[in-house]
């Protein structure tokens, strides 16, 4: 039968519990005009820094100088647009027009009049008073099954009506085996092509939601995650809703370090890029409008790394994205030294992509000058970490060769004055937004410098880089074979603090370039130790997740012949009118489609509902 809207979609007080106020952002302290004062001081230090290097009458051996000025240029330029970002990110995306859409988000006439009160997965949503589809993807490429499952789980039961589908490019029948028992759909494709944005793409070929959302198989959604993006996009030229990647296995230096690294940039930056309309995407935990991934083409093929390449398309498309930093999914940073080298390889190949591609400050690039500007550091941010390699040589050539970056009038007093002002203050912002400064950011940004630099020649030479997830399953190598670098590194810094201690004991005097070099040293010799550590770590770890793994594959043994999490899955409809409601809707037919629960790249003929139909 017809539906017809006669009342409000809401009832009773406005924000009910239904439809509480929206979750509260996470990074308060961009209020605080304290936060402004620390960044005033900060910057007064930055150009302090700058004007004490570049003063003629400091200038030391052209050498080390030329290594300094190079390596502080790139970190001082990096420094003062972040704290320009930072400062710009007081004002919450969330307008009159969002919250207007929120509180009217859920259709309060069909929960009643389907006796859905109960079953809020299933509640239908309402934009302009106009059903919203939504698809949930799931990325899955060789994960283990159980983490996959609890991704799975946690999306099937996000408030709202939606269709969760699992795209596995790994092609596994046991990951088939699970969508099929836990009622989610499930996409096979026969081939890799595109990676993950290639399967995604290939999703919304069987798909027809409205807005489709991605999370990757490691990263478990909140309930509220659709309450809290979907309503955005009454504004009709906003293209995506990004939230935090925020972690939940911050268990070893890796992982902290990891993790860590990324916090300023996800409470910080991303909030201020509001500003500019230049936040962008980062691949999971995102809703997007599907048109407008039509308007560009689809998901970016070109790069492993899609996401910053498909929001500088919607960007240059006149498209707008929001950013809230409010965390509506948790997942796993990467454990293993592997891991990380692999995900910092291809992040850091994308940003190198950008500058040698597309550059955005091309003429050729349709942005405006605040996103040319945030793009361009984007695309330039991994060569901070290469700057550490640089200034690890600096103590080396005085202590072998006398060479000094500044002149021999300037007392280690001075040089550690404005050297302080610079880094000194940047510590303290950091206590100031985050409440601590994290050792194991600094040492996983001491040491990760091989990897960028990798990254930098594999673009500049044209060498394709090979997708690799974060945590996922198989034989895990020894670290030590992705880090012979930093051991080569550690072992040169070892001696040369041997040598330095050495001469200083005959001068009777410590100098700056023996403490600088053996702060380096226990810098990396941290790093090293955390890398003999690991394997055992690792099979701890993995003794701990196959006993888990036994309990849980023991406890749905013991609840079998349950219904499924999804019941209506493939089935008739089990949700009965309410006994007050109309005569004909107790009668109507089922309202819920069914279809087979898998598709295939050569079964282009299968049609899959993907909400239903309430009319």
């Amino acid at each position: 039968m017809a539906f017809t809207r006669t009342r409000r979609p809401y009832r009773g007080p406005r924000r009910t519990e239904r439809e509480p106020l929206p979750a509260r952002v996470e990074n308060t302290a961009v209020h605080s005009p304290t936060l402004v004062l620390f960044v005033l001081m900060a910057t007064i230090g930055v150009l302090g820094y700058t004007w004490f290097l570049l003063n003629p009458d400091n200038r030391g051996d052209w050498l080390p100088y030329a290594l300094v000025i190079t390596a502080e240029i790139v970190l001082v330029t990096q420094a003062l647009v972040s704290m320009w970002t930072i400062l710009s990110g007081g004002r919450d995306p969330r307008d009159f027009s969002f919250h207007h859409a929120q509180e009217r988000l859920f259709d309060g006439e069909s929960v009643d009049e389907h006796n859905l009160e109960d079953h809020p997965q299933h509640w239908p949503m309402m934009l302009e008073e106009k059903p919203v589809g939504v698809d949930v993807f799931i990325t899955v490429y060789g994960e283990p099954v159980e983490k996959i499952r609890t991704t799975v789980v946690a999306a099937l039961a996000m408030r709202g009506e939606h269709t969760t589908w699992i795209l596995d490019d790994g092609r596994s029948d046991a990951v088939r085996d699970l969508a099929d028992e836990i009622g989610a759909r499930y996409v096979r494709r026969l081939s890799s092509n595109g990676a993950k944005a290639g399967n995604v793409n290939h999703a919304l070929t069987i798909s027809n939601g409205e807005y489709f959302a991605i999370f990757d198989a490691d990263f478990v959604p909140e309930p509220e995650f659709l309450y809290e993006t979907v309503p955005f996009f009454v504004d009709e030229k906003l293209a995506f809703v990004q939230t935090p990647q925020a972690y939940g296995n911050m268990h070893n230096l890796v992982s902290r370090g990891a993790g860590f690294m990324q916090s300023v940039f996800y409470r910080f930056i991303q909030p201020g890029r509001n500003r500019f309309n230049a936040a962008f995407c980062v691949g999971t935990n995102v809703i997007f409008r599907r048109t407008a991934i039509n308007d560009v083409g689809g998901m970016s093929t070109d790069s492993k790394s899609e996401d910053v390449w498909t929001s500088l398309r919607l960007h240059q498309a006149g498209w707008k994205s929001v950013y809230i930093p409010v965390t509506l999914a948790t997942g796993d940073a990467p454990e293993t030294i592997e891991d990380y080298t692999k995900q910092q390889l291809r992040w850091a190949s994308g940003g190198f992509e950008i500058l040698m591609q597309s550059n955005p400050l091309s003429p050729r690039v349709r942005l405006t000058a605040d996103q040319r500007l945030q793009y361009f550091v984007t695309a330039t941010h991994y060569l901070v970490g290469i700057t550490p390699l640089l200034l690890l040589l600096v103590p080396p050539l005085e202590i072998y060769f006398d060479l000094r970056p500044v002149n021999l009038t300037v007392t280690w007093l001075t040089w550690a004055l404005f050297y302080l002002g610079f880094y000194g203050l940047q510590i303290l912002l950091a206590f100031n937004t985050m409440g601590s400064f994290r050792l194991e950011t600094l040492v996983m940004a001491t040491v990760s410098f091989p990897i960028y630099i990798r990254a930098f020649i594999n673009v500049f030479a044209g060498r394709e880089q090979k997708w690799h997830v974060t945590g996922g399953s198989g034989k895990r190598s020894s670290p030590f074979n992705f880090i012979i670098p930093q051991v080569l590194v550690f072992l040169f810094l070892v001696l040369t603090s041997l040598v330095g201690i050495y001469k200083d004991y005959l001068h009777q005097v410590l100098t700056l370039a023996t403490g600088w070099n053996l702060t380096n040293t226990i810098v990396m010799g941290v790093f090293i130790v955390a890398a003999l550590r690991e394997p055992r770590a690792m099979r701890l770890a993995a003794t701990r997740d196959e006993a888990d793994a036994r309990d849980a594959a023991a406890a749905r043994a013991a609840s079998a012949g349950r219904a499924r999490l999804n019941p209506e899955f493939g089935r008739a409809a089990y949700i009965t009118a309410r006994p007050d409601a109309e005569p004909a809707l107790a009668t109507a037919a089922p309202v819920i489609m069914t279809a087979s629960a898998t598709a295939t790249a050569t079964d282009p003929t299968l049609t899959y509902p993907t909400r239903r139909s309430l009319k």
